[in-house]
C-alpha cells in the first residue's frame, strides 16, 4: 500500500509464533497466507517505513462503499470534555449498508445531547464519519479484564439479518 493508506497488516510467520487459533481451524485457515499471517489489524506506514496500527477489520463500517474506521472517530469523540467513553461502529442502513453509530458515556453530572456529539465531530472530521445516531449509556458492557465488550452494543441492531456487512 502507498504511504498512509491503511490496510490489512500482515507480518512474516516465525519459529515461537502462535500455532493458530485454539480449537478454531478454519480461522487459523483464514489467517495464514504461506509464510504471512495476520491477526486481522489494520495498519498503514508512514514515508519512513513505520507502521501504525489504526484499527480492527471487523470493526470497520462500510457505508456506501467506502471505508471507515470506527477507532479515528473514537479518538475525535474522546476528546469532548464531556464524554467519558464511547464506542463507534456500524449499524445496518438499507440504502447506504451501514451508517455510523456512535454509543457515548457522558462523564458523571455532564449535560450532552446527540447534536452535540455530531457537532463536536462535525469540527473534527469529514462529514461522512460523523455518527448517524448516538445513544447514551450510564455503563458499558466490559469483560473480568474491563476490556469493552463492543459485539454486546452494536449485535442488536443487527437481530434478524441474514448479513452483518
Amino acid at each position: 500500500m502507498p504511504a498512509g493508506t491503511p490496510g490489512e497488516l500482515y507480518v512474516r510467520r516465525y519459529a515461537g509464533m502462535f500455532d493458530g487459533y485454539y480449537k478454531d481451524d478454519a480461522a487459523t485457515r483464514e489467517s495464514w497466507r504461506g509464510e504471512w499471517a495476520t491477526v486481522g489489524d489494520v495498519a498503514y506506514m508512514d514515508d519512513e517505513g513505520f507502521a501504525y496500527i489504526c484499527d480492527r477489520k471487523r470493526d470497520m463500517i462500510i457505508s456506501g462503499g467506502v471505508n471507515i474506521y470506527p477507532a479515528e472517530i473514537e479518538d475525535v469523540l474522546h476528546r469532548h470534555p464531556a464524554i467519558e467513553d464511547v464506542a463507534v461502529f456500524g449499524v445496518p442502513d438499507d440504502d447506504w449498508g451501514e451508517r455510523v453509530h456512535a454509543a457515548v458515556q457522558p462523564r458523571p453530572a455532564a449535560a450532552l445531547s446527540a447534536e452535540d456529539v455530531r457537532a463536536f465531530a462535525r469540527t473534527h472530521m469529514a462529514d461522512y464519519k460523523v455518527p448517524r445516531e448516538v445513544s447514551f449509556h450510564e455503563e458499558f458492557p466490559r469483560d473480568a479484564a474491563g476490556k469493552l465488550l463492543k459485539r454486546v452494543l452494536r449485535d442488536p441492531y443487527w437481530t434478524g439479518r441474514q448479513a452483518k456487512i
